[in-house]
């Protein structure tokens, strides 16, 4: 067996094809992602905690497994970074508050059991703000995240601690949970890619938690992969998506649908936004990457509306509990979800019953448009956010500052509320800040998020190290 040199460097499915050949081992893999674990976390607090003998210990019951013949599935020895909001045994599901730091989980979630059962080898949890509301990833139980390629910028959030390790190759994959931008916001902020699935794609269910989700978390929050690479997050998407009876909602939907045209709707200002010049530039740069591999892209000048999408999103997230959200916000004392949820206070105080129920309803028709946009555009390119990644705390720095992270964020906030993929493709750089772009396909159609991705990536990078930041 020859050792392969920076294993932390090569991409997830590269790792994965070695250790299925068992050109590498697991093990190798494993004790590479330590090292470098050891040498970067110290600067970014993206993992929070690691147990490196468990680490290595699983390692080996990989290795163990391919010498005897077993297929250990697609992430054979892949390291994986897991978020601090998801039950995983023996660790507690924090979610980056103090009062929750005894949570200890006695079963895995159904996305740690799906990675589990494809080979992969958790490397260690990784940060979130507490209760997981921001862009941006703080918390008084585990501390500050820092941006890889510029401290002063944010990580994003709220899986900022997921695509910091994953941008700085601590771990290979990484899982994230978005209900408003919280996978694809990070990958955009941290220069890698992120990807949303669809509403009933992965499974999800923490038997930690002292009730059932509220209704909005039910329908709109969802798990997915973050990665450095887009074939990366496919085999994230395949992984995770496997069947669990835990959760009513997971739908056996096939990975991949019927071929239709490569249309693409390029939309710059989605309602009127002012998009900021850099990021417009993202965009038609990312077009020309669409038509040079022949797609069709046209400029269109807008889309089913974002802003009544963000409102109801709002409505059915904070309308059911919100006092009792901010109650606990105000017991844990953490400034950032306190501001985050007084940011929607105006919003929230106002929703009764008759609201909630009509945000359930106007939800239809919402979904309805964009059902009959995409008819006749498959794919819509758009902005992840009007802004490049903001310096960090922004919201944090009064009510004006709030409310300019809320607007710039609303091509991420509206999405969840339909049930849509969305992907976060990274595209470059301006100066020292990363820069994206967001695709949006049709319900369970991934696939199409993935290829025009794989287009953008193919035309804008050298290889899977071109993401990283050494």
């Amino acid at each position: 067996m020859t050792a392969t040199p920076d294993l932390w460097k090569l991409s997830a499915s590269q790792i994965a094809n070695l250790v299925a050949l068992r050109k590498v081992s697991a093990a190798e893999v494993a004790q590479a992602a330590l090292s470098r674990l050891d040498a970067a976390n110290p600067a970014l607090n993206a993992v929070v905690e690691c147990r490196p003998d468990e680490v290595l210990a699983r390692a080996r019951q990989v290795d163990q497994a391919i010498a005897r013949g077993e297929d250990v599935g697609p992430l054979a020895g892949v390291t994986v970074g897991i978020k601090v909001n998801i039950d995983q045994v023996g660790y507690a599901t924090t979610n980056g508050v103090k009062s929750q730091k005894d949570l200890i989980a006695l079963s895995n979630s159904p996305v740690v059991d799906s990675l589990l059962a494809a080979g992969a080898v958790p490397l260690g949890r990784t940060n979130t703000p507490a209760f997981s509301y921001r862009w941006f990833t703080s918390n008084l139980l585990h501390g500050a995240t820092r941006n890889p390629h510029d401290p002063a910028l944010t990580p994003g959030g709220s899986s900022g601690g997921a695509a910091a390790a994953v941008a700085a190759g601590i771990c290979h994959l990484a899982h994230g949970t978005d209900i408003a931008g919280s996978i694809r916001y990070p990958a955009y902020a941290c220069g890698v890619h992120g990807l949303r699935p669809s509403f009933g794609r992965v499974a999800a269910y923490n038997a930690s938690a002292a009730q059932e989700r509220v209704i909005g978390g039910q329908i709109m929050a969802v798990s997915g992969p973050i990665a450095r690479t887009i074939d990366d997050l496919r085999l994230g998407l395949l992984a995770m998506s496997r069947p669990d009876p835990r959760d009513p909602w997971w739908v056996p939907a096939p990975l991949a649908g019927a071929d239709l045209p490569r249309r693409v709707a390029m939309c710059l200002r989605p309602d009127g936004m002012d998009t900021q010049p850099e990021v417009c530039q993202a965009l038609m740069n990312a077009g020309a990457c669409l038509r040079d591999a022949g797609w069709v892209v046209d400029e269109v000048e807008a889309l089913p509306s974002l802003m009544e999408a963000a409102g109801i999103l709002i409505t059915l997230w904070m309308g059911d509990g919100y006092d009792a959200q901010v109650k606990a916000a105000q017991a844990e004392g953490d400034p950032g979800a306190i501001a985050a949820l007084a940011g929607q206070a105006e919003i929230a105080r106002a929703i009764g019953i008759p609201e909630f129920s009509s945000a359930l309803s106007r939800r239809l028709g919402i979904v309805r448009a964009w059902q009959i946009f995409l008819e006749r555009y498959p794919v819509v390119l758009l902005p992840v956010s009007a802004e490049l990644p903001f310096i960090d705390d922004l919201d944090l720095k009064g009510p004006e500052n709030y409310a300019r992270v809320w607007r710039s964020q609303l091509p991420m906030v509206a999405l969840p509320l339909t049930g849509l993929p969305a992907l976060t493709v990274t595209t470059g750089k301006v100066g020292s800040t990363p820069v994206g772009v967001q695709l949006v396909a049709g319900r369970f159609r991934e696939d199409l998020c993935l290829a025009a991705g794989a287009a953008i990536e193919a035309r804008t990078s050298t290889g899977p190290s071109a993401r990283l930041v050494v």
